[in-house]
This record gives C-alpha cells, sequence and structure tokens, in this order.
C-alpha cells in the first residue's frame, strides 16, 4: 500500500510541475499510470536500458544514467530500488546493454555509455557494474565535431561480434554516427571504427538509437524529421537508408526508442513523443509485406514527462511483468516501470 502512495505523489507532483512551465504539455488524463517509480537520483535521469539475469529473470536489473558532471549509471531492482552507483562519470548520456563479449578468455555482459564531456564510451560489465574500459575509450577522433550522446550496442547473429553504434549532438549528414567493434584487449574492452552512417536533416539532433539484432536493423531519432532506419552489420557495406518514417506523428522531438518483440519478426516499435508525453507504436515487422513499411498504430499517452530514453523487454520478469516491462524516462529525476500488459492493451484498443 505504501508504493501505491508513493507512485500517486510523485505523479501528482510530476503533473503540478509539468502545468507550471508552459513549454511542458502536462500527463494526459486517460494516461497510463506506472506500475513503479523508481527512487529519485541526483541530478537528471536519461536513458534506460534493461539486463536480464540469466538465471532467475525476476531478479533482472535496470541500468539508467545521472547526466551530470557528477553523474554516473545506477542499477535498480524491479521494484525501482538503488542497487549501486557506478564509478563518477562526466555527464552520462544514454546506455545500452549486451551480452557475452570476450574479455580475457571470459564472456561478460556489458552496459557501454557515452561520456559526454570525455569524448568516450564507457564500458561496465554485469551485473557488478564495474568499468573494463582502462579509463574510457575515445570516439569520433579527429573530428571538430565530437560530444557523444546516443549508443545501441548490436549484437551479430552470425558470429556474436557485438558492435556500438555511437551518435553525437550535431555532425555532418552521412557520417554522423560511427559504428565501433567491441573486442578484448587482455583484460580491458577495447573498440575500433569500423562503418560511418547516417543521414542527418540539420533541424535538431541524433540521441536516440536503437538495434533489433534479429532482423538485423538499426532506427534511430533524426530529432524533429523522423525515424530513420538502416541495416545494422557494416560488413553488407550498405549505407543506404531503408526507411524514413514518422515524420507527420509528433508534436515535436522524436526521442527514445524500445523495441518490443513477441516473436523473432514481429512486435513493436515505441518511439517517444516526447513533448506530448505519449509514445508512437509502430510494427516492427513492417506492413503490407513491406518490412520497411512502418505506419502508424497508436498513440499511447504515459505518465513520463518530456521522456529522452525508453527500453522494453518482453521477457516474463515475475507475477508482475509475466509479458515484460517498459521503462522510460521522466522529468522528476526518475524512470517508470509499465507491465507490459498495460500498454498492449491501449496498443488493441487503438487497433479496434
Amino acid at each position: 500500500m505504501k508504493n501505491k502512495f508513493l507512485v500517486a505523489f510523485l505523479l501528482l507532483s510530476l503533473a503540478f510541475t509539468a502545468c507550471k512551465d508552459d513549454k511542458l504539455a502536462p500527463i494526459q488524463p486517460n494516461a497510463v499510470k506506472p506500475t513503479a517509480v523508481t527512487e529519485a537520483l541526483p541530478h537528471d535521469t536519461d536513458d534506460p536500458s534493461i539486463w536480464i539475469n540469466p538465471t532467475d529473470a525476476s531478479k533482472s536489473i535496470i541500468i539508467g544514467t545521472d547526466k551530470d558532471t557528477d553523474g554516473g549509471l545506477y542499477a535498480f531492482d524491479l521494484n525501482g530500488k538503488i542497487l549501486k552507483k557506478s564509478i563518477p562519470l562526466k555527464r552520462p548520456n544514454n546506455v545500452d546493454i549486451a551480452y557475452g563479449l570476450i574479455i580475457d578468455g571470459k564472456k561478460v555482459d556489458v552496459a557501454v555509455t557515452t561520456e559526454r564531456e570525455e569524448n568516450k564510451i564507457r564500458i561496465f560489465s554485469l551485473p557488478d557494474l564495474e568499468p573494463i574500459d582502462n579509463g574510457g575509450i575515445p570516439v569520433f577522433e579527429g573530428e571538430s565535431q565530437r560530444d557523444p550522446m546516443g549508443v545501441a550496442l548490436y549484437t551479430r547473429k552470425t558470429d556474436g561480434k557485438i558492435f556500438a553504434i555511437v551518435g553525437r549532438k550535431t555532425g555532418p549528414s552521412g557520417s554522423y554516427l560511427w559504428q565501433y567493434e567491441l573486442s578484448g584487449n587482455g583484460k580491458f574492452a577495447a573498440a575500433k571504427v569500423v562503418r560511418k552512417f547516417g543521414t542527418y536533416s540539420g533541424k535538431k539532433e541524433i540521441e536516440a538509437i536503437a538495434v533489433d539484432n534479429e532482423l538485423g536493423f538499426v532506427y534511430y531519432c533524426d530529432e524533429q524529421a523522423g525515424i530513420r532506419k538502416y541495416k545494422a552489420d557494416p560488413a553488407l557495406n550498405d549505407n543506404k537508408e531503408l526507411a524514413f518514417f514518422g515524420q507527420k506523428d509528433f508534436k515535436a522531438d522524436h526521442e527514445g526508442i524500445a523495441i518490443y518483440k513477441k516473436t523473432d519478426s514481429t512486435g513493436y516499435i515505441l518511439v517517444s513523443n516526447q513533448q506530448a508525453n505519449s509514445f508512437m507504436v509502430y510494427p516492427r515487422e513492417g506492413a503490407n509485406g513491406n518490412p520497411n513499411n512502418h505506419p502508424l498504430l497508436a498513440e499511447v499517452p504515459t505518465s513520463t514527462i518530456e521522456c529522452d530514453g525508453a527500453d522494453v523487454t518482453s521477457i516474463n520478469l515475475g507475477p508482475k511483468y509475466k509479458n515484460g516491462l517498459f521503462v522510460a524516462m521522466s522529468n522528476g529525476m526518475t524512470f517508470h516501470y509499465y507491465a507490459w500488459d498495460l500498454i498492449q492493451k491501449r496498443i488493441d484498443e487503438a487497433k479496434k
């Protein structure tokens, strides 16, 4: 009962804060209410990622960024309690997770985050959240425009190699994103550039990036323009844009992207409609026989305010999250957890 009162109090206080600022839209009256809200962080939450515990999924954790000069990565349990903070990081922005990076002959699950003020990516082992990157890996070297923001990890099905796709505050169209192959170098993780790609409209920035490992696609938000889709495997040497969708569906910024996998090839792409406090939902598998046709299926209003980042899983995480968990950042220095069934209900209602 205490948790329910806490959630209600946080929602009311966040809604009040949003309404006081003319630039922020209030939470929509029919917004989905979160199943849980995390403990607040000291500075500014930005992006979450879900690590699935391989032996007991109910003990999975959420890794989230606290975006500040004295920020860091935080680990939360499925009740939203803070478990651990990483070493201090200088403005970590986005974070993503991959499984089985070979370090010193052993498979290690990793969380990779961008450290904006250092122009690096940082790599941490999971679930202990310890750095394994020998102080960090510089990105966008030789460029005048660096300032890394977004990151997504791609695991190639054919050989299990892991790649980090990194975005920045601004950059040239055609090579805005750089893709790095991750590997082990003794006891530490290392990375090398293997690809530069990505059309950019020039309207705002590219931050939100997500990869569909099973289907081999990368999606990213060209803010205030739309969602762009490319092939994820650098070995294909194919930088042709496959799709550019969601161009007229958003109030302003296109933000966090999450991919819900119903099967290996079906599901949903959810994208934060930041200034509307909602998520736009598109078919993962495409439509009308075209895998690159992604029409809008639904708009799901949530209780998150000005959401920057999100993640989702369809794996059963226990009684509260039998069909998966959707987690989204919110103003107020928190992350909101939603039982997937709450989101699926709204998608189903939109289809009627």
